[in-house]
């Protein structure tokens, strides 16, 4: 007979809130809920967490009411080749709406709480395309004008506004240092959130900036975990396992990574206890994530579903795919500054995770946000490869499959920033719409042009 999570009988009693997490999604409670869950210090971090959505109309999902109604429990589903192990996680000791600003500010206004950490996709920093806080965002404007003029009791959506709002109500109460830990997959991570947070807080109230700098901390991380959708069919199985009907099950592989870089100014939980490493410098580790992984998993989401094929481990075993995935590592991993053994390593590593066949990660949902993804995880190797009169084959090929993608081929476009590309892309012929991507990514390269419009021509042949 099935039951729902409670702490007096499946999990550990709250910890103090001493962390607000704004995006409270799978990833985060694959990763840091999960880290901060073995930590030895465990009963003494406890998670706040909010969605990240921006919109108006904010709507409660079923997890959010999993994590009500089961006190912030959840189980997590940890997919090893050899079965399953499930494990229930109570480092989320109560979570929120998106919208709900007064238990937000409330939180901010708490001395006890010392990190802020999100996981808000890279369009939730609300960057334009130097990296600087989009000031011509209409609804980010609507959000900040509304802290500028004083309504501070009123609801704000965008990522950047609910900082400043949290940061303008700790600097009230006096609450002390605080440090945001963002966790997203963008290189340098906790730089763009300094860099979009003073800016938001300088549009508001320039007098926060020198606050800000006696009293913010930012850390740059580097995250790994492969996180797929919960399906229906994982969440039988787990239930017949355990005897829970757990809406806000969650399923991860085996692997987690977490390197962190940057000052805290008020602590952490002893996340070395579980692993993750504390460094002077992330950018090699992000690099070699960013590229390796993430960049593969891009090439892999644009070209495979052209193949018919909708999951990873559906498309590393198509031996069309697996090809071009080592060619595009062939040529990203000459622009990661680690030893090469390391390099080849970490490269064996992800195809043993790829070809978990647990592991049923939708190609689909790795598509989603292109226009945010490509420029950071395909294009450094295009440009790299061109300052020197060459052309990076292996990363070619991922723009050429984004370029289908973005005309209707493979998985459907789920990317809000896409839609005049969209547009554009979808207008002329094949080769007018890789000149329409290319200058999107800011390519001017007839060789490149000539390749992406190959690959691409080759792929449409292939077409399932």
């Amino acid at each position: 007979m099935s039951r729902i999570l409670n702490r007096a009988q499946d999990g550990r009693p709250a910890a103090p809130i001493r962390i607000v997490h704004l995006g409270i999604g799978n990833f985060t409670r694959a990763h840091q809920a999960w880290y901060t869950e073995h930590a030895s210090d465990a009963d003494q971090w406890g998670i706040a967490g909010f969605p990240g959505r921006t919109t108006l109309r904010p709507r409660v999902s079923p997890r959010d009411d999993a994590l009500d109604a089961q006190e912030g429990l959840y189980q997590l589903d940890i997919q090893a080749p050899e079965g399953d192990r499930v494990e229930v996680i109570s480092s989320i000791s109560a979570s929120f709406r998106s919208h709900d600003i007064e238990s937000w500010m409330t939180l901010f206004a708490d001395p006890q709480v010392v990190i802020v950490t999100s996981t808000i996709t890279e369009a939730g920093y609300c960057r334009n395309p130097q990296g600087d806080l989009d000031l011509g965002n209409p609804e980010l404007i609507a959000d900040l004008d509304k802290l500028k003029s004083g309504q501070l009791d009123e609801p704000v959506f965008t990522g950047p506004a609910k900082f400043v709002r949290g940061l303008l109500a700790r600097r009230a109460a006096g609450a002390g240092a605080i440090t945001f830990v963002p966790c997203d997959n963008v290189p340098e991570n906790g730089t763009m959130a300094e860099t979009v947070i003073r800016q938001a807080a300088d549009y508001v109230d320039a007098s926060l900036l020198e606050w800000i700098d006696e009293n913010v901390g930012f850390v740059t991380t580097m995250v790994d975990r492969i996180t797929p959708h919960t399906s229906e069919e994982d969440a039988a199985r787990v239930a017949e396992l355990t005897g829970i009907v757990d809406p806000g099950l969650v399923v991860c592989e085996p692997f987690a990574e977490w390197v962190l870089a940057g000052e805290f100014k008020a602590g952490h939980p002893d996340w070395e206890s579980v692993g993750a490493k504390f460094v002077d410098d992330v950018v090699p580790h992000e690099m070699r994530k960013l590229y390796l992984l993430n960049g593969s998993h891009s090439l892999m989401a644009y070209c495979a579903p052209v193949l018919g094929l909708e999951t990873v481990y559906q498309a590393i075993n198509d031996p069309r795919v697996l090809g071009w995935v080592n060619a595009f590592w062939d040529d990203a991993v000459q622009q990661v500054p680690l030893p090469d053994a390391e390099k080849q390593a970490y490269r064996a590593a992800l195809l043993e995770r790829f070809t978990n066949p647990r592991m049923k990660d939708q190609l689909a949902r790795i598509a989603a946000d292109g226009t945010q993804k490509l420029p950071i995880r395909i294009v450094p190797h295009l440009k790299a490869f061109a300052a020197a009169g060459k052309v990076a084959t292996g990363a070619t090929r991922p723009v050429a499959g984004w370029v289908l993608h973005l005309r209707g081929v493979g998985a459907p476009v789920n990317d809000a920033a896409a839609s005049a590309l969209v547009n554009e892309v979808r207008s002329g012929d094949l080769d007018s719409a890789v000149h329409a991507v290319l200058r999107f990514l800011q390519i001017d390269d007839e060789q490149i042009a000539a390749t992406v419009l190959s690959q691409a021509q080759e792929m449409e042949a292939m077409r399932a």
